[in-house]
């Protein structure tokens, strides 16, 4: 059997790739803008609000830095935030670069894909990639099996929830369908390699003919000690730790209040929604932003600091908070969708159990990295309004696995090459089975990407970057 390509998105960043000339100087996008300054001013009795203007330049100065864009986001009194194009496109010129705010990998894709935690691309040797596959294939934990037992994301799958709304995706369907792990139809037994084998691709004693034609970055650990995060280079590793993982490592050298709660935490989300995994990297985000900005603020004043930051605490907090801010949101149970199998008769205790999920989710987080200066985001209105903004915006992330792009290759080798690189080869594509391509997969928020609203005919699509 050939293998099949995935086309997707890759990476942390997308790219748009305008189809037609419909949209010249067309609205892509009508969406209402919310901001949670007005309920941080409510709940604790500060009157500081950001202007419009704020917002304005807040979206000019994220375009300004995406190269060689020529779009704009603008206010809209009746319809919130627009997306529109400065100049005439031509069809196939390519409309924006975003680079993704948040993402994460879905827990029991984990098993398959061992990716950078930061930009997702796929680290180690080939012949790890296979080996740890195999390896946790031999022990029944490869996310096929998984899937089979039915106990990923129970909550999920019981109630039809979904990492995205809309269904918003960057991939082939067709091609993701069918080489998906979960995918319906008949499947290849698979023949099993010995143990011996399997522990020799992972040691990397057992080399691969052509495997060093798709050579990945070597695994950086990370530099907590944690054993979930591994990353393709120091750069992606700092930037990791500075923006999100210093406060939700599990390691030794975790600036967390509690690891055993941030466990719990972590637990609690792989087993019912990994999206709060992905709402805790924003609250994480948002307190190292304004724990950084009230570094360099604090550096200025040599004298009375207390009193100092009495007057400037909020502002700090709200501009942490503000790339959050400006992006479209609402609870996450007054927005998710209704599953088929809901009675609307039970539609309020549906909702009411998604809010207690939200409710249980947030207190294991609170117990594991509660800063008291940064209070307001651990009530249950924000930590909902932030699942929201992800179930209503956010993107599948597909990042399409080396081990595919290999197998590819040998297929399509001369002969008599193809031949005896086969006699090495196929034994491991035997052993995979038709799982064999199963890519990294997870959710994301792109900042800019999530201001276009959905279309049933759109005039721009999303590439991953190599395909740009």
């Amino acid at each position: 059997m050939r293998p099949r390509r995935v086309f997707s998105r890759c990476g942390r960043d997308a790219r748009w790739r305008l189809e037609s000339i419909e949209c010249d100087g067309e609205r892509v996008e009508q969406i209402s803008h919310f901001s949670l300054c007005f309920f941080f001013s409510r709940l604790f009795g500060f009157r500081w609000l950001p202007e419009m203007l704020s917002v304005q330049d807040y979206f000019d100065q994220l375009l300004a830095s995406r190269e060689g864009c020529r779009l704009k986001v603008r206010q809209d009194g009746d319809f919130g935030k627009g997306v529109y194009a400065d100049v005439d496109f031509k069809e196939g010129e390519l409309l924006l670069r975003d680079q993704m705010l948040f993402g994460c990998q879905h827990p029991s894709n984990k098993i398959d894909c061992l990716v950078c935690n930061f930009c997702f691309r796929f680290i180690g040797t080939l012949e790890l990639q296979i080996g740890r596959r195999l390896f946790f294939q031999d022990i029944g934990l490869s996310s096929s099996h998984v899937c089979d037992a039915g106990s990923c994301s129970d909550v999920l799958n019981e109630h039809g929830a979904s990492d995205s709304s809309d269904g918003d995706n960057v991939t082939d369907e067709k091609s993701y369908d069918d080489s998906h792990g979960c995918a319906s139809g008949s499947k290849r037994a698979k023949v099993p390699l010995p143990k011996e084998i399997v522990e020799s691709l992972m040691n990397g004693e057992k080399l691969l003919p052509y495997s060093k034609n798709f050579s990945s970055p070597l695994v950086i650990p990370c530099s907590g000690g944690c054993q979930e995060a591994y990353y393709c280079s120091k750069v992606c590793a700092d930037a990791d730790w500075n923006s999100f993982h210093s406060l939700l490592c599990t390691g030794e050298k975790s600036e967390a209040f509690s690891t055993k709660a941030l466990l719990q935490f972590i637990q609690h989300a792989n087993e019912t929604n990994d999206m709060f995994i992905l709402a805790a990297k924003a609250i994480a985000y948002t307190i190292l932003r304004y724990r950084q900005s009230k570094a360099i603020f604090l550096s200025s004043y040599m004298k009375d600091r207390a009193h100092v930051m009495e007057n400037f605490h909020m502002p700090l907090l709200l501009e942490a908070w503000k790339p959050i801010s400006v992006s479209h949101k609402r609870r996450w149970w007054e927005c998710i969708a209704l599953p088929e199998d809901i009675d609307p008769s039970d539609e309020a205790a549906f909702r009411m159990e998604i809010k207690e999920l939200a409710f249980k989710s947030l207190q294991l987080l609170k117990a594991a990295i509660f800063d008291k200066e940064c209070e307001p985001l651990f009530s249950l209105d924000i930590f909902g309004h932030i699942i929201g903004m992800f179930e209503l915006n956010n993107l599948d992330l597909v990042v399409a696995s080396p081990v595919e792009d290999y197998f590819l290759y040998i297929d399509e080798l001369p002969s008599p090459e193809k031949d005896e690189a086969k006699k090495v080869s196929q034994p491991y594509l035997d052993a995979l089975g038709d799982e064999y391509a199963v890519c990294c997969e997870g959710t994301a928020f792109f900042p800019l990407q999530s201001c276009m609203n959905h279309s049933c005919h759109p005039n721009a699509k999303a590439f991953k970057r190599e395909e740009v």
